[in-house]
């Protein structure tokens, strides 16, 4: 049924959908049915899975604004997998780590992309619409993004596509499955346009540097339908864009500070230290500020003008030091690394812990060994793991880089680097049956540079502190660009630099962290700068940071050469059964009495799974013993021709009942109990008595039968045959 308009508001919904073939799956893009008084939105949808992109822009810059506000917010609905919340609201609440990692990676492709300059606020916003659990939604977002951006009257130099990387038995695959990255050994998130790679991120299980580069290939062409279908929808319903008026400082002022500062930037630039360097800048900027608001006066050169200014001179000075003269800020050559160190067993109670650095940066990277009750488990509305065995968690204190500042929980840059270090170590943990659930924090004591590549280091080594047998030990590095560009944007030299520092990150073109062990890659991600680099280019970065890799791994050996062999003291230490899984209520008994029973006297902890499988976690010796021999007693089968010690718990006509182990018990036939014929039973045994019976029979219904006159009479002949 369709309504008709009502306030001159026309109700009918008039969309236009365009579709691109990835691999052997429909990608879908729909526009002009949800979310029309956005400046721009779409619907994205890969088999069943629905994803809405939205974007608005502020038609004006807020007073004073010096940077560009853009917010990116990813959300999954409960509902889009028909389910509700967990929690006492059941209702959604602050975003989890996966809704805030995927705002990143929609957030890093696009914002370069934007006008320099222009400051009015942007909001893009992406809601899971529905969920099949098998195609994840980040991909769709990041392309949704890219779509809305494309349609909307904002200005912004896209399309960009984007595509999960997959590879099965050596094949590789767009936009795998949750089953299908089951089996994959890599997980590639790409990012591209037209003709350059913009992001990646994501892990992969030690495959070689070629095969990494080989898939952003396969990437790289991948995208290129989902890029035609964006183009093909802006050209049905895209608008205008609007015309803008950028924030630049005046050609004239510009002049005037670089006559004031002269050569000196150089010398400042190049003095020893990131704190002496940082003061030595300060101090020239003050200076030019004073000059500059001399002779323009404070009306026309306000603190966002002096702070512009410089910045535009003193990334200037830095690319003409590295592009012309060879020089980078604290003195090295493009493939030099920094100074290493390392210390493994600082802290005495940690279970593991490490200190790794690299120049100016400095990671303490602390492990603790848990047990199964520690596993983190979340909604996994998409699909894929609901649960953790292993963490990495990354903070970042103010004093790090010689600052006060707000001091609060962790935020989005902080849930990215340690995710980021997090998945590089992952693949190298023990195998899935390795009992222990692992957490590293890592404490970033100093920065300059790539404090997550190394918590990958310091997290490594805090797990060979802690006897962790991992595989092999992984280390990163990150590795950045200089570039220049021609009159067309296209690029006409650049100079790649291994191990940068804080200002290279800043004021250069690329942040590339690669993490791997000498066999291959396990951890990557890349933040660009500009709109695009080459496949080419990159895979000179990944071989460079293949050779640094190298060289950490060697300092690393140095410091820690394996796992230890005996985990600390503090550990918990963890013994496995297997038991009957018919056992098992027997084991917990009714109301779960006998666990209770026996976790508050051993002092243990517990853990039964279905499959019958028992662990027991306890950093006290006696209180495993205990446990165990609870549990064995409990779970133990009674087994024919054995002799047991057993209690009279019933005294028949016919015989006595004897518990020989907990909860199980047989009888002893009246003309078992002795070897002279016997004519009443409590003539021999009475009820609580403790005698020697041998089990000599259990028949098809589990009926045990035992007797008391062959225990006997094996007894005596053990003892006559061990007597003197």
């Amino acid at each position: 049924m369709k309504f008709p308009s009502a306030g001159g508001y026309n109700l009918v919904t008039m969309s236009e959908r365009v579709v691109a073939q990835v691999g052997d799956q429909s990608l879908v893009i729909e526009s002009g049915k949800l979310a029309k008084q956005a400046d721009g939105a779409v619907t994205v949808q890969l088999g069943e899975t629905i994803v809405l992109v939205a974007t608005v822009a502020a038609t004006k810059a807020k007073p004073g604004q010096e940077f560009f506000p853009l917010t990116v917010d990813y959300r999954e609905r409960a509902a889009a997998a028909g389910r509700f919340p967990g929690g006492y609201f059941k209702r959604e609440g602050r975003p989890s780590e996966k809704e805030i990692l995927t705002s990143r990676i929609i957030d890093r492709p696009i914002r370069p992309l934007f006008p320099k300059g222009w400051f009015n606020e942007v909001q893009v916003q992406a809601i899971l619409l529905s969920a099949d659990g098998q195609n994840d939604a980040d991909v769709l977002a990041a392309n949704g993004a890219s779509a809305a951006l494309l349609v909307s009257d904002i200005p912004w130099a896209g399309p960009v596509g984007a595509v999960r990387i997959g590879r099965v038995d050596g094949k590789f695959i767009a936009n795998p499955s949750h089953d299908q990255l089951e089996e994959s050994d890599m997980d590639i998130f790409y990012v591209g346009n037209e003709k350059d790679v913009v992001m990646f991120e994501g892990a992969a299980e030690e495959i070689p540097d070629a095969d990494f580069v080989e898939a952003l290939r396969f990437g790289q062409a991948a995208i290129q339908p989902i890029i035609e279908a964006q183009k093909q929808l802006a050209a049905k319903v895209g608008k205008t864009k609007r015309q803008i008026s950028a924030n630049v400082v005046p050609d004239d002022i510009l002049e005037a500070a670089r006559g004031f500062i002269g050569d000196r930037i150089i010398t400042a630039l190049l003095t020893p230290g990131k704190l002496a360097r940082e003061a030595a800048c300060k101090a020239i900027e003050a200076e030019m500020g004073a000059k500059l608001v001399e002779k323009f006066t404070a009306e026309k050169v306000n603190e966002f003008v002096i702070k512009d200014a410089f910045y535009y001179i003193q990334k200037e000075a830095i690319r003409l030091l590295i592009l012309d003269k060879g020089k980078r800020l604290d003195g090295r050559g493009a493939d030099d690394i920094r100074a290493l160190g390392g210390e493994a067993g600082l802290l005495p109670r940690a279970h593991g812990s490490a200190l790794f650095w690299r120049g100016e940066t400095q990671a303490l990277a602390v492990v603790t060994l848990g047990t199964t009750d520690d596993v983190q488990e979340f909604d996994a509305y998409t699909g894929g793991r609901s649960e953790k065995k292993f963490m990495l968690h990354y903070n970042f204190p103010n004093f790090s880089v010689g600052e006060t500042g707000r001091i609060a929980g962790p935020g989005r840059r902080e849930i990215g680097h340690g995710a980021l270090a997090e998945r590089s170590i992952q693949p190298m943990l023990p195998s899935k049956d390795y009992p222990y659930t692992v957490r590293i924090t890592s404490e970033i004591m100093e920065s300059n540079g790539s404090t997550s590549m190394a918590s990958v280091c310091a997290g490594t080594l805090a797990l060979l502190d802690a006897g962790v047998p991992v595989v092999r030990p992984v280390a990163g590095i990150s590795i950045g660009i200089c570039t220049e560009q021609d009159a067309k944007g296209k690029l006409s030299r650049y100079s790649l630099l291994t191990d940068i520092i804080g200002w290279e990150d800043a004021f250069c073109d690329m942040d590339c962290k690669i993490a791997g062990t000498e066999q291959g890659i396990t951890g990557f991600q890349l933040d660009l700068k500009l709109k695009g680099l080459s496949v080419e280019v990159l895979a000179e970065a990944v071989e460079k940071a293949r050779l640094a890799r190298l060289k950490i791994l060697d300092a690393m050996k140095a410091v820690l050469p394996g796992p230890r062999p005996e985990m600390s003291k503090y550990a918990p230490r963890i013994i496995r059964l297997k038991v009957n899984p018919e056992k098992i209520g027997a084991i917990i008994g009714p109301g779960g009495k006998n666990i209770k029973a026996l976790v508050e006297k051993s002092g243990c902890e517990i853990n039964i799974e279905d499959d019958g499988t028992v662990m027991i976690f306890s950093i006290d010796e006696e209180g495993m013993r205990i446990a165990r021999e609870g549990i064995e007693g409990i779970a133990a089968e009674i087994e024919v021709g054995k002799i047991y010690r057993g209690k009279v718990v019933s005294i028949k006509e016919f015989g006595a009942f004897v518990e020989v182990l907990p909860g199980q018990d047989g009888l002893v036939h009246i003309s078992e109990l002795a070897d002279f014929r016997v004519k009443a039973t409590e003539d021999v045994v009475k009820m609580g008595d403790v005698i020697w019976v041998k089990c000599i029979g259990v028949d098809e219904k589990g009926r045990v039968r035992l007797s008391r006159k062959a225990a006997m009479a094996e007894r005596a002949k053990e003892h006559d045959e061990n007597a003197p």
